[in-house]
């Protein structure tokens, strides 16, 4: 090997460290004062900067507050450049960007003008947890929070946290808000009724028994929400029936029930379910014919329709509700009685 490949190889013992020693080390550069550092009255106007900034990320806040709780929503009007809009949403949106960036501009402020910006290196040694070791963090802390000014200008200390405190309140509002109201008795009344016809979604058309064959699966609205009918109705009270109203309707193999009750409320191995998963709320649509297990798709809840839809797999709690099912005089499936729990999720109302 050359003398040359001997000085550049990466490693290799005492060539390594020849080659190491051919730099050296560069070293802290000075430090510059800034104009802060030398003259008071700059340090005076950066410290009423930075608490000016602060101020408007608390009136940021408080007016997002107001927006919030005050003007309606769904109003609109007309902005500059951008035209007609949500004026609430804008509000919203105008409100929470003044209290973020008055934080950053005032953090950003206060770091380049007052907090120290005097470079420092420290050797590496082995972590430690005495006495000594414990003394000199809080030395070292106690000297960042004299280099950070706050024992000198308790202004910024207040200005600072109340910034930070009443920042957090916009955050709050919307995790509460945006969650919407409790659901009272929402899921515990539907709108199944006694003598309510079982109609095959989407298309409307009542079912007869002979209709539903072993093994068959129909997804079942009750009548009057579903074809023609739902053309009527406003896409809300709609929408708001396909989240609880939904059903899944099989016929079993009467000896394989395992329930009495299964077996009474149905209609000659003919069962009707609710199709709203207890986990979540997601549709329950996934019948295996052999095993006669439901299964969500979306965490893979598994319910057995053989033994009243008891949860047998995932995380859902409670088994999927069961509607009571009987014939009316023209022979047409209809509920014996509406559900007599809450359908879907489980929540903290529900007694």
């Amino acid at each position: 090997m050359s003398d040359t490949t001997q000085e550049l190889a990466p490693h290799g013992g005492e060539n390594s460290a020849a080659t190491t020693d051919r730099f050296e080390n560069p070293g802290i550069p000075p430090h510059v004062p800034r104009r802060a550092d030398v003259d008071p009255k700059a340090a005076k106007r950066a410290e009423r900067q930075v608490a000016a900034l602060f101020t408007l990320s608390m009136l940021g806040t408080l007016g997002f507050i107001a927006v919030y709780f005050f003007m309606e929503e769904g109003q609109r009007g007309w902005v500059f450049w951008i035209g007609e809009m949500d004026v609430y949403h804008l509000g919203l949106g105008l409100t929470l960007a003044v209290s973020l960036l008055g934080i950053g501009l005032g953090a950003g402020h206060w770091a380049k003008t007052l907090m120290s910006d005097v470079e420092v290196s420290e050797e590496r040694h082995p972590q430690a947890s005495d006495d000594q070791a414990r003394l000199e963090t809080a030395q070292h802390l106690s000297r960042g929070y004299r280099s950070a000014q706050l024992n000198r200008r308790p202004l910024l200390l207040m200005t600072a946290g109340g910034a930070l405190s009443l920042f957090a309140l916009p955050l709050a509002l919307q995790v509460a808000g945006g969650l919407g109201p409790l659901p009272g008795n929402k899921l515990s009344i539907t709108n199944w009724k006694k003598d309510m016809r079982l109609m095959i979604d989407p298309s409307g058309t009542p079912i007869r028994p002979e209709h539903v064959t072993q093994g068959s699966v129909f997804h079942v609205m009750p009548e009057g929400f579903v074809g023609e009918a739902a053309h009527e109705l406003d896409p809300s009270v709609m929408m708001t029936a396909k989240a609880k109203d939904s059903i899944i309707l099989v016929r079993l193999d009467p000896a394989k029930i395992k329930s009495s009750k299964q077996r009474e409320w149905g209609y000659q191995g003919i069962v009707a379910y609710s199709k709203i998963c207890t986990h979540v709320g997601c549709p329950v649509a996934l019948y295996e014919q052999q095993t006669h297990h439901l299964l969500c798709p979306c965490h893979q809840s598994t319910f057995d329709m053989t033994d009243d839809c008891k949860v047998i797999f995932g995380p859902a709690k409670r088994p999927l509700p069961q509607l009571p099912i009987t014939v009316d005089g023209e022979g047409y499936l209809v509920a014996a009685d509406g559900f007599a729990e809450p359908v879907g999720p489980s929540f903290w109302e529900r007694g």
